[in-house]
């Protein structure tokens, strides 16, 4: 398939259909040659980091707009504008590759109306731009509402959020410390001249100077190091899983954490909860490439008792579902597939979660709330909710008045997460 055509209906796919973009892409790279995987990564996701503006000037460009089975071709315009306003792409070649896939999308007689759009736009870019960035979605490529959540909550910082949102994520590795620790696996990195730094706190972190396919790492096939996060990584260090104890992680998939519990132990029984059947192969896929054993369950969190007869936990890691608004940057989608009313049913399914598996944790035992969200309903709010009707709560690290570690998207180049430390009393 024509990579534009391809853009275009895995942005249709995102934005009218409400598919996921971590769904909609794979597919779509299914189509295509696998060296042109790259380049449709790229348009979808930056497509995507920049929807309003883009929209905006398709709106302004066409007399009329493109409705019903014509819609993909709507998408398609985008794609072409995206690829004149921020790609390197000779203007030429992205025209002319645009209009071209109106062939693969059955649309032939809507040629001339592509071409006429994207050429009127390189004659007027300059004053079609500044219109578009005229208004706060545009400008900051985000939605409104999300826009003044952020302003509310982070008055200082809320620039620097959307700016991290908005661009490229890193590429961070995890390293297997059943083969190697950091400090040995840097020495494979330098051998193959892949420039990296490293994390100051997340001990097993490295960061790649630039992206890469994972078959160029050292050792990834045999288990050596994994793709994750730092700010994920650190759940490790809050959690603190010790030998021969009984642990928990629930919401587990794709299985990254319960990976890294059981890199950092030898003798610990881990059992790995999610309700997504579906996602849950990941995990199994991610146990078997570093070859870890965990004991992988579908259930839901809220019911324990449907899945779990058995001792209560030392620990329990709680990733609990949530709205991903830490996680635009990797995520472009989230932001056109969350509305506002979401986070309010999001908190009451995690205060749902939270209170059930805080009976399953044994007394004197330790339970980390977790979230890749930065919405404080989601993780200081519901924290605090949670302490103010649970007996028996010694929170640990932070203060009850701004309970746990709230990261930024940004912040030492990680994610957005959050992180609560809860003890329950012997």
């Amino acid at each position: 398939m024509n990579v534009r055509a391809a853009a275009a209906n895995v942005i249709f796919q995102v934005v009218d259909k409400g598919q996921s973009l971590s769904h909609a892409l794979p597919a779509a790279q299914k189509t295509i040659r696998p060296r042109d995987h790259a380049l449709l990564q790229e348009i979808c996701y930056g497509a995507l980091r920049y929807l309003p503006r883009l929209e905006s000037i398709a709106n302004e460009l066409m007399d009329n707009p493109l409705k019903g089975k014509k819609r993909v071709f709507h998408h398609l315009i985008l794609v072409g504008i995206y690829q004149l306003s921020f790609m390197r792409i000779p203007s030429h070649a992205a025209v002319a590759e645009t209009v071209e896939a109106t062939k693969t999308l059955r649309g032939p007689n809507l040629r001339g109306l592509i071409n006429a759009v994207l050429r009127n736009y390189l004659r007027n870019q300059e004053a079609l731009d500044e219109m578009a960035t005229s208004h706060n979605a545009g400008k900051y490529g985000h939605p409104n509402w999300l826009l003044k959540l952020l302003q509310e909550h982070y008055p200082q910082q809320w620039e620097e959020i959307v700016e991290a949102n908005n661009n490229k994520a890193p590429m961070w590795l995890r390293v297997n410390r059943q083969h190697h620790t950091r400090e040995q696996y840097i020495e494979y990195l330098n051998d193959e001249n892949i420039e990296f730094t490293l994390h100051p706190q997340a001990a097993d972190a490295i960061k790649l100077a630039k992206p890469c396919d994972v078959t160029l790492l050292p050792g990834f096939d045999r288990g050596w190091v994994s793709v994750q996060d730092a700010a994920a990584q650190l759940s490790v260090d809050y959690l603190q899983p010790q030998e021969g104890e009984l642990i928990l992680d629930c919401c587990a998939a794709p299985g990254g954490k319960t990976a890294h519990i059981l890199e950092h132990t030898n003798d610990t029984e881990v059992v790995a909860i999610d309700a997504d059947p579906a996602r849950l192969d990941r995990v199994y896929d991610n146990l078997d490439r570093l070859h870890l054993k965990a004991d992988v369950i579908c259930g839901d969190a809220r019911y324990p008792q449907e899945w779990w007869q058995g001792d209560k936990f030392d620990r329990i890691l709680l990733d609990a579902p949530c709205s991903a608004t830490g996680v635009i940057r990797r995520h472009p989608d989230i932001k056109w597939l969350r509305r506002a009313d979401d986070i309010e049913a999001l908190a009451k399914l995690q205060s749902e979660i939270i209170d059930a598996m805080w009976q399953q944790l044994k007394p004197g035992g330790t339970l980390v709330y977790a979230t890749c969200s930065i919405t404080p309903q989601e993780n200081v709010e519901q924290v605090k909710a949670f302490l103010e009707r649970t007996d028996g709560v010694e929170l640990i690290g932070s203060d009850a008045s701004h309970p746990g570690r709230q990261i930024l998207p940004g912040e030492d180049d990680m994610d957005g997460f959050y992180y609560a430390v809860l003890k329950k009393s012997a």
